[in-house]
């Protein structure tokens, strides 16, 4: 474990804090994968199981991913934007900063109280009690001991949402961030009643048909530099149009192009809202957060994201750039 400098605080401590209020609402960021919805839910059903009253977020009011859906809790999920109240506790999940948590931020602003728990670093804290460690492969991980911590119930539910974050943040626990914690949480997450298949299936099974049309354009438009080593492809708002496909049915794409052979960085781009969506995936050591904080986004060294501000054209010119330099 190597928490963050803006880290001020221990999970017992804000275990105290949680129990201590009534009303909590928790936001994880914009477009939320499998960690930030798995963390996020799973520490709803902890809390709500201590009889606290709970308001799960999203940051912005967008369908979640198809494969994701299934989470217990799912269905109960409110826009930020359409949340009033002001909760005793405000609970940041899976997000390093203000901008990141989207229409949620207007309810970390009033909350009496603010909770970060969180793996990626950031310069600066966002909340009064803000643990964020980057050693941790997944949120979910530190959400599971938080819930230990809380003394919840931590089967069926809760188990199942952790380690639906596990399993994505370590991609199937093949990322270079799997490692003997990963598993022993995951194991503990197993015998709590989480079934392997069964999420498996629902997250990488459960693709829509455009999906898998989205799919077949971005190979088509891969293009390879570095000899190789690297790939970029991209997908304009009218593809979308075409297919009357979801922002959501884009976001397996990144890891088909992680998944070529050769391929040590991969690099897919989103035309979405007047800007171009980027994520970044690493096979080796590449820091592709250092990349992506370039345009003023994050994540971590082998999976990270960031927003162009201009067009697809340029945004694939200059991702191209940086991608052909990194030797």
């Amino acid at each position: 474990m190597a928490v963050t400098p803006q880290s001020n605080t221990t999970l017992e401590e804000i275990a105290e804090v949680l129990l201590k209020a009534q009303t909590i609402a928790i936001c994880g960021h914009v477009s939320p994968d499998g960690d930030c919805l798995g963390a996020g839910l799973a520490l709803a059903h902890a809390l709500r199981g201590l009889g606290k009253k709970v308001a799960a977020l999203t940051a912005r009011p967008d369908p979640i991913e198809q494969g994701l859906r299934f989470l217990p809790g799912a269905d109960m999920l409110m826009a930020a934007a359409d949340y009033d109240g002001v909760p005793d506790v405000f609970v940041a999940v899976d997000v390093p900063t203000p901008e990141r948590l989207g229409d949620g931020d207007a309810v970390r602003r009033r909350a009496r109280t603010t909770v970060t728990v969180d793996h990626h670093a950031a310069p600066d804290a966002m909340a009064d009690y803000s643990y964020t460690d980057p050693d941790a492969a997944a949120t979910a991980m530190l959400v599971w001991r938080l819930a230990h911590f809380l003394g919840a119930n931590c089967e069926g539910a809760v188990a199942t949402c952790c380690y639906t974050g596990l399993m994505t943040d370590t991609g199937r626990f093949q990322y270079q961030n799997t490692d003997e914690g990963v598993f022993s949480a995951a194991a503990q997450m197993v015998a709590a009643g989480a079934r392997p298949g069964d999420i498996s299936c629902e997250v990488y099974q459960n693709r829509t048909l455009a999906s898998l049309l989205l799919e077949a354009m971005v190979i088509d438009r891969m293009v390879f530099l570095d000899e190789g080593r690297c790939v970029i492809s991209w997908l304009e708002m009218t593809d979308f149009e075409r297919l009357g496909a979801q922002k959501s049915d884009a976001e397996p794409l990144v890891n088909v192009l992680r998944s070529m052979g050769g391929v040590r960085v991969a690099c897919m781009l989103r035309q979405q809202d007047g800007a171009v969506r980027g994520s970044l995936r690493a096979k080796d050591d590449t820091d592709v957060a250092a990349i992506a904080r370039g345009f003023g986004g994050g994540g971590h060294r082998a999976a990270a994201g960031f927003t162009f501000q201009g067009t697809v054209a340029q945004a694939v010119e200059e991702l191209s750039g940086i991608l052909s330099r990194l030797g």
